[in-house]
């Protein structure tokens, strides 16, 4: 089961401290680099504002561990898995030149492992 955590929690559970790069009405973006790997973490002010970022996000594509209104996003996707296991959130790679989309962003969010 996945938490509510913070950019500095989130932050806090892969050795790091992050800086605050952004702050939008509801949301805030941090970053990091802790052991040379490069951090972006979001935390999100509710439910509908990260469903609305990630899917504008997705047609940029990336990798992503997305849990309880926060979003983490680093280069391996191996690490996120290990951190999925910590923190629980879903490991999601978007293609985001692939266009077709409804890979499972519509699906309703769950819990279970």
């Amino acid at each position: 089961m996945s938490r509510t955590y913070t950019i500095e929690q989130l932050a806090a559970a892969v050795g790091c401290t992050a800086t605050i790069t952004l702050k939008a009405m509801d949301y805030r973006q941090g970053e990091c680099t802790s052991d040379g790997i490069p951090y972006v973490f979001l935390d999100f002010a509710t439910a509908t504002g990260q469903r609305e970022w990630l899917d504008y996000a997705e047609m940029y594509g990336g990798l992503y561990l997305r849990g309880d209104r926060w979003v983490l996003s680093a280069k391996s996707k191996s690490f996120m898995r290990e951190l999925s296991g910590k923190l629980g959130g879903t490991v999601e790679e978007n293609g985001g030149h692939s266009g077709h989309s409804g890979h499972g962003a519509s699906a309703s969010p769950s819990s279970t492992h």
